[in-house]
């Protein structure tokens, strides 16, 4: 039998996640499907996943309607419904997760977006959602906003496993990195074993071009146009070369020898907005070894059917990716001004869906009144 594309994928280092989740695709065993079929080796959820899952799926309406009878609040209902979900999938992916050590059979589960500008409330959901999940195998996301380093380093610290989400600046990334390994040295300290914690570093990428693209357009010019496309690929490239530089310093090698794990790279924001750029773009240009790419299931569709994975495409291109930055900066565009942008539109669009989603239960709750 010919090798797939996301089999060969694998072989070349990369973690093939999907980006959605559903009680449907856990109860029809279309998850199951996915691992055997397209090499799918974890899952991450968010607010906009789980709106959409619970709005369009019947299979939420038991549950709603016995905990609207138990007297729950919208809150709380929202709060069962998406951790019983995460525990399920974690289930099913837990002979991954035994197989691999601990790096992947991993299902994430977003802090509430809300909490995004306060730590203490961030750490706080944190252990709450790590209690109630109860798998060895979940991730809690946490957002990398300023105040989201503090929580990062104090989740990390109490033994929890991280995947920080909402990255897309190099710098907010090496600060990301440093209170990773400020909360294993914290664990460290209390005694915990830190081959146990466990964390991805979720940098998007797709939006990057879509907002730099629309700069591009503005500016007009032939040098413009020929950067579209290309900014998104080299920031996250660029990324991968921060991972090599900062796991490989002094601080992190002691933390390393004395058990701790490699905070990988993790491929977000993959699914190309853009219908005149190639559909495994964000796949095919960002293989490495050591990272995780999360798909939406239309990507990893392309990239089971036709994607030509060919080997490393990432470390041999850190001259080349700085090259399209410093001419993106040359027309006048601010990458600062850039990434803090898509940082406040990701908290605002989670906020969003977020509400969708307290909305829409809350519709449903009525319904069994």
């Amino acid at each position: 039998m010919t090798e797939t594309p996301t089999a060969k994928l694998s072989d070349a280092g990369v973690s093939i996640w999907l980006d959605d989740l559903s009680r449907e695709r856990i109860q029809t065993g279309n998850l199951t499907e996915l691992i055997e079929k397209k090499n799918v080796v974890g899952v991450t959820t968010n607010p906009t996943i789980f709106a959409k899952a619970i709005k369009n799926g019947d299979r939420y309406s038991d549950q709603v309607a016995s905990l609207t009878a138990d007297g729950k609040s919208v809150d709380e209902v929202v709060f069962e419904l998406t951790t019983d979900d995460v525990a399920a999938a974690s289930d099913i992916f837990r002979p991954i997760y035994d197989a691999t050590k601990g790096f992947d059979g991993r299902v994430s589960i977003e802090v509430e977006p809300g909490f995004a500008r306060d730590a203490d409330k961030t750490v706080a959901q944190a252990k709450q959602l790590w209690e109630k999940v109860d798998r060895p195998n979940a991730y809690i996301k946490i957002p990398a906003t300023a105040e989201g380093l503090e929580a990062i380093t104090a989740t990390i610290g109490a033994g929890i496993s991280v995947n920080v989400t909402l990255i897309f600046s190099l710098q907010r990334y090496r600060e990301v990195i440093n209170a990773y390994l400020t909360g294993l040295e914290q664990a460290k300290a209390a005694g915990i074993d830190l081959s146990a914690i466990h964390s991805v570093a979720s940098f998007f990428v797709s939006r990057v071009d879509t907002e730099i693209d629309k700069r591009l357009d503005a500016v007009g010019s032939d040098e413009a146009k020929a950067l579209k496309g290309k900014a998104g690929i080299a920031n996250a490239q660029l990324a991968y070369q921060v991972f090599e530089q900062e796991f490989a310093s002094e601080r992190a090698t002691a933390l390393l020898e004395a058990g701790a794990n490699k905070q990988r790279p993790l491929w977000a924001s993959t699914g190309v907005k853009d219908p005149s750029l190639p559909d495994t773009l964000y796949v095919t240009n960002l293989v490495a070894p050591n990272v995780v790419n999360t798909m939406p299931e239309a990507t990893l569709d392309a990239t089971f059917d036709h994607a030509e994975i060919t080997g490393d495409t990432v470390t041999g291109n850190y001259d080349e990716a700085n090259d399209v930055l410093d001419r993106v900066a040359a027309l006048g565009i601010s990458y600062d001004e850039v990434t803090q942008q898509l940082e406040d539109e990701g908290v605002d669009k989670f906020v969003v869906s977020w509400k969708e989603l307290l909305d829409d239960v809350t519709t449903a709750m009525e319904a069994t009144k």
